[in-house]
């Protein structure tokens, strides 16, 4: 389990024990909000433990009430304004919430003995925070939504920039892949539908049960160690040939064997709530035979031609033959999670940095076997474009200086509006609260 996670889960116990604890007082109103003690409290409990100090509690508590005022400011403002969120959102990031802290923690069992409650209560004490906290950031976003960046201002910013303090941008590379997949023989497709069929068997007979399988068996890394359960899950979460089966169950029972592109899987339906469904799966992964290797690397080595010999474009490759869903429409380019195509070094890992290393740019690499995906694939790969490291320059880096700039804007646009609005709303503090330091004059009335 990370430690930040224990951080946080730290953090919402100590807000429930406190919220039990301390003698709360309200000690600001803003609008129609209100402040409580404890919500101070609270709050500069969590910040302390994130940050490891708490040697500074005085400087930040007056941190921690100015941003409780500002936070209360804009659900005032969206009462006006009509921001709001649905139940159905709010147990939607309250569920995703709880399964990452259960997923992290090893099970339901283990978080509900570590809040010493069960799940239905922390999920009570949780939800007005994950209430809130959407409608604070939509109202946000709101404020900002018609901030714009034009090319002139971000020519003009950048002259503003101390060029000698610029950071150094580090070596990245745009990487094309073409991926194909071997096939899996019908012989082990149905040797790997028996095994799966005896477990089942086996779970149903109670000779075994459905977690020890599970551990033992499953050869998904992630869910095999706390016995093969996915935590709860939408439609959306799965795979449509997983999410059709597992959705198609009542609590207890078993599915048939499903196949996916990651393998074969036994489901177990838990709980079903709504649309959502807490379940347990066991994977197998067919292995591949050698011929069907050898076959996937002759199907490269020919594309390799066809690009080479007939003037096939890689991206027109890609499109026709590349079995990767996500890449193959735009021309088998690699994005990371922010979707940018410019990969660092630290983005490119095991057989495809080894193959990375090889290559110039243009360079089309030999088939090789990548399995970061989870299951065995073989690719080639092509170096569209190097960008070294280098001093951040507008020509080479100007979206990282357009979100700067955007950035600042939107912060001087929601600086202004606080101003505006703490003369409009009516704002009351406590006197105890009066003497502290605030970074936004307009508080004290």
């Amino acid at each position: 389990m990370r430690y930040v996670t224990l951080l946080v889960l730290s953090f919402i116990a100590t807000c429930a024990a406190a919220q039990e604890n301390v003698v709360d007082k309200i000690v600001a109103v803003v609008g129609d909000q209100i402040v409580l003690k404890s919500d101070i409290e609270n709050d500069l409990m969590h910040l302390q433990q994130a940050r490891g100090d708490f040697s500074n509690t005085l400087n930040l508590r007056d941190e921690v009430f100015e941003q409780k005022l500002i936070q209360k400011l804009l659900l005032a403002q969206a009462e006006v304004d009509s921001v709001t969120t649905t139940d159905d959102e709010v147990e939607a990031q309250l569920n995703a919430q709880i399964d990452y802290y259960i997923s992290e923690i090893g099970s339901q069992e283990q978080l509900e003995a570590f809040f010493g409650k069960p799940l239905q209560a922390i999920k009570d004490e949780t939800r007005p925070l994950v209430r809130d906290n959407i409608i604070t950031q939509r109202m946000q976003a709101k404020i900002v939504e018609d901030v714009r960046v034009t090319p002139s201002e971000v020519r003009a910013f950048y002259k503003t920039l101390d060029q000698d303090s610029l950071p150094d941008v580090p070596e990245k590379y745009e990487i094309q892949q073409i991926v194909v997949k071997p096939k899996v023989t019908d012989v082990e497709k149905e040797r790997v539908r028996a095994r799966l069929r005896e477990f089942r068997d086996q779970i149903q007979s109670g000779a075994q049960s459905f977690t020890t399988l599970a551990v033992l068996y499953s050869e998904d890394p992630g869910s095999a160690p706390r016995g093969g359960d996915l935590g709860y899950i939408t439609k959306t979460d799965m795979v449509p040939e997983f999410a059709a089966e597992a959705f198609s169950l009542k609590p207890g029972r078993l599915s048939k064997i499903v196949e996916t592109e990651y393998g074969f899987h036994l489901i177990q339906c838990v709980d079903r709530q709504g649309d959502r469904m807490h379940a347990r799966h066991i994977l197998l992964r067919p292995k591949i035979d050698e011929e069907e290797r050898q076959e996937a690397i002759h199907a490269l080595d020919t594309i390799t031609e066809y690009i080479e010999e007939e003037g096939l474009s890689f991206e027109e490759a890609a499109l026709y033959f590349s079995a990767d869903k996500q890449t193959r429409r735009n021309g088998g380019l690699l994005v990371d999670e922010n979707t940018d195509s410019r990969l660092s070094r630290d983005k490119i890992r095991d057989a495809m940095a080894i193959e990375v290393a090889k290559l110039k740019v243009g360079e089309i690499s030999e088939p090789f076997m990548d399995n970061s995906s989870g299951s065995e694939e073989y690719k080639i790969i092509k170096i569209k474009a190097y960008h070294p490291q280098h001093k951040a320059n507008l020509e080479d880096d100007w979206s990282n200086f357009e979100e700067m700039l955007r950035m600042q804007k939107q912060q001087e646009v929601f600086l202004k509006w606080i101003r505006e609005k703490q003369e409009s709303t009516y704002i009351h503090i406590d006197d105890a609260y009066k003497n502290m330091t605030f970074r936004y004059d307009g508080w004290i009335k």
